[in-house]
């Protein structure tokens, strides 16, 4: 079999098991999910990235990150939210606990349907008789990876901060290397993005996967990902929301913008199984899961099949 025909079914097979597993209404789902928990996850990213660098200097390098997915606008909106949180925290003992408490809850809450979404996506769930255990996994592997996110994005500041210096130092050198820092950062973010999605397809689900299936996965995940990015840039330039929808603009740009960025996930953890299967080492369950029932996949594909089916017309008799 050519490699063009073996890319061929990988490409045919991941766009049924997406449409089997309703992969646009779980992006759909977390874009919901998310609208409400990226402020208090930008919050405590900033805390901890703020510990090293300072909070202004955090969050201005954020916001700057956030502009180049979702637009100045978008941004904006976003660099509001996180100031008013900010501002809810500060005060005395008590209510600083109680609001960090909230602001890790809410935060957590993405991961927590990332989670979920991808264990329907590769067919796993938790055992029932460990559902308290389940959740406390749950909250605790969304909490980790609020801080590894924090962690990388602390590295990506330093890496960026220490390329900048680089770059300057070679154009002292031999002027005209601008590129240069064009092609060290592009690679840079494509490195912390890949690490990103990595780890969301190996910590947070039930399930265990080869590593270079994650590898692969992710890869495919971030390229999708970056020229979404790339495209989207280009339309909001071209474009003007903000007198198109007034207020409203920067909102529909952010939930846009999170419903492209689910769906690439999703697209991207359904070719990770698929390509899993091929290579003839799937996907098994955890630990603390089991695989779902053949009964539940079959009930998947009927109900898909179902929703293709052209709707029914009444013939009505002749009088």
């Amino acid at each position: 079999m050519t490699i063009f025909r073996k890319g061929w079914r990988l490409l045919k097979a991941t766009i049924e098991e997406w449409q089997v597993n309703d992969a646009s209404l779980l992006a759909s789902s977390l874009a919901y999910v998310t609208v409400f928990s990226l402020a208090p996850l930008m919050v405590i990213v900033v805390m901890v990235v703020g510990a090293i660098f300072g909070e202004s200097t955090a969050q201005e390098q954020i916001v700057a990150q956030l502009a180049e997915f979702m637009g100045e606008e978008g941004a904006q909106l976003m660099a509001t939210a996180i100031e008013n949180m900010r501002a809810e925290a500060e005060g005395g003992p008590i209510q600083l606990v109680i609001s960090l408490g909230f602001l890790i809850f809410g935060a957590s809450g993405v991961f927590s349907q990332i989670q979920h979404a991808l264990d329907r996506i590769w067919e796993v769930k938790p055992i029932p008789e460990r559902q308290w255990l389940h959740f406390l996994r749950k909250r605790l592997l969304s909490f980790a990876m609020i801080l590894a996110v924090a962690f990388l994005l602390l590295v990506s500041f330093v890496g960026t901060t220490a390329l900048a210096a680089i770059v300057e130092y070679l154009n002292e050198l031999a002027p005209g290397l601008g590129y240069v820092w064009h092609l060290l950062r592009w690679i840079l973010t494509f490195t912390v993005t890949t690490v990103i999605f990595a780890m969301m397809y190996t910590i947070l689900p039930d399930a265990e996967i080869e590593w270079r299936n994650t590898v692969i996965g992710a890869v495919i995940t971030t390229i999708l990902f970056l020229l979404g990015q790339a495209l989207f840039g280009l339309f909001l330039n071209q474009t003007d929301f903000g007198s198109a929808y007034g207020v409203a603009g920067s909102f529909i740009i952010v939930i846009t913008w999170i419903y492209y960025a689910a769906q690439v996930l999703f697209i991207g953890a359904t070719f990770t199984k698929v390509f899993a299967q091929q290579r003839g080492v799937p996907i098994v369950p955890s630990d603390y899961a089991v695989p779902i029932s053949h009964e539940e996949r079959h009930s998947r594909s009927a109900r898909q099949k179902r929703q293709k089916s052209p709707p029914l017309r009444l013939r009505h008799p002749r009088r």
